[in-house]
């Protein structure tokens, strides 16, 4: 049957209706037997036709490794097999630490969340909100409100990352998407003049993936007394064992980096060095060489799949791991309970402190958080199933995508070998 498979993803280049009937009816797929084979060579599919250069696809259950595997090369150029400790760019996952840095402070009593923003940041004592008219012209009104800590957790702030109507003045001020690992300055310096242009909504008004969670790095960075990377350091990563997590790599551990590639309409091509890149976000980037002083709580994290899944099975045992507690068993739920319901979240039910959530609608798991999830911007993706014990990551180092569907796919077939419904 996997024979099968693969042939058919090679000859079709991944014929998708035909590779997932044929997944769908598979006898070895049986969730009692935890047979991973589809996804491996739907994997394996995707390098053999040059759509990813390699990955990394970790599935836990109850604390045990139901399936750690590596495909295809860390390095295709240099012809460098990917491999389990493969250290990859996880962005947007440094989210998650940083919102759970942001629950450790509030456990000692140091920081409220109806706290207005300024009270940390005092030139948010007064912003501005962005009105784009039906005739493409804008004006500026006043926002409604402060932003406080609870906006910034749940993007709610109104906050962007300086896409659309007036994306060349955020170009101007720097701040223009989500990459900060060429600046010469902390993150406190490079994001002053945030409050110089309106943001894109009112606060606590609508969903607004941007700047928020830097902004709470700058924010644990000024109660703790600590820079971002020692806070993490002393609080999360130190006390997790999570040694391969780094937000600029040392250079005993630059041989695991993995080399960054963009999607073409037919292939990948790798992406440009830093020196010659007219977007560092589409490039190898300075995470190996630079000026190393921005410490990003938004997206400035490197990583493996396995340290990685340290910070997930502290979450999923409700705070703690092996003996070291880094949060209580209630602000876990908090975290991962929608914080946001009078915000209309389309794509999912809700968002927490920090992840996107999938919410029961019937029988005994209605209104239970049934998975929390996020992901980063180099095609990596996770996700923890509280009800199911179940941690799943997949991380790649592919961007743009090019509307890619390699985790879709995966993901799909995963949950049909833990029998989980999609």
């Amino acid at each position: 049957m996997t024979k099968k498979i693969t042939q058919i993803i090679k000859i079709n280049k991944i014929n998708r209706v035909i590779v997932f009937a044929l997944l769908l009816f598979s006898p070895v797929l049986l969730a009692k037997d935890y047979n991973f084979t589809a996804a491996e060579s739907i994997i394996n599919g995707y390098v053999d036709t040059h759509k990813i250069a390699g990955g990394v696809i970790l599935v836990m259950k109850d604390g045990k490794e139901l399936l750690h595997i590596a495909v295809g090369k860390q390095d295709v150029e240099a012809d460098k097999d990917m491999k389990i400790d493969s250290l990859f760019r996880i962005a947007s996952q440094t989210k998650a630490l940083t919102s759970v840095g942001v629950m450790i402070l509030k456990e000692r009593g140091l920081i409220n969340f109806t706290d207005p923003i300024s009270k940390y940041i005092p030139s948010f004592k007064k912003t501005s909100v962005l009105v784009v008219h039906k005739d493409k012209s804008y004006t500026e009104v006043p926002a409604v409100r402060e932003i406080t800590v609870h906006d910034l957790l749940t993007h709610s702030a109104g906050i962007s990352y300086g896409w659309g109507i007036i994306e060349e003045k955020w170009k101007e001020i720097g701040l223009h998407g989500w990459y900060f690992a060429d600046k010469k300055q902390t993150m406190k310096q490079a994001l002053a003049p945030l409050t110089t242009l309106p943001q894109q909504a009112q606060p606590g008004s609508e969903f607004v993936y941007g700047h928020s969670t830097d902004l709470l790095g700058v924010i644990i960075e000024s109660i703790s007394g600590k820079n971002l990377k020692e806070f993490f350091e002393t609080e999360i990563t130190g006390p997790l064992g999570m040694i391969d997590t780094h937000f600029y790599i040392p250079k005993s551990k630059l041989s695991r980096l993995a080399a960054v590639y963009n999607a073409t309409d037919s292939h990948i091509k790798r992406a440009s060095d830093t020196n010659t890149a007219e977007d560092y976000m589409l490039s190898q980037g300075h995470y190996a060489a630079g000026p190393m002083q921005a410490f990003s709580g938004g997206a400035g994290l490197v990583s493996t799949a396995s340290d990685y899944s340290k910070l997930l099975l502290m979450l999923l045992n409700q705070g703690t791991l092996n003996g070291t507690k880094i949060l209580s068993p209630s602000s876990v739920v908090e975290m991962t309970s929608n914080q946001i319901p009078y915000i209309d979240m389309d794509w999912n039910d809700g968002f927490g402190y920090g992840f996107a959530l999938t919410i029961g609608k019937a029988g005994d798991l209605k209104g239970k958080t049934l998975q929390y999830e996020w992901g980063g911007a180099y095609n990596s993706k996770y996700y923890v199933r509280p009800e199911d014990g179940v941690i799943v990551i997949y991380l790649t180092q592919l961007i743009p995508t090019s509307g890619l569907k390699d985790w879709e796919e995966i993901n799909a077939v995963i949950k049909i070998a833990l029998g989980i419904a999609p």
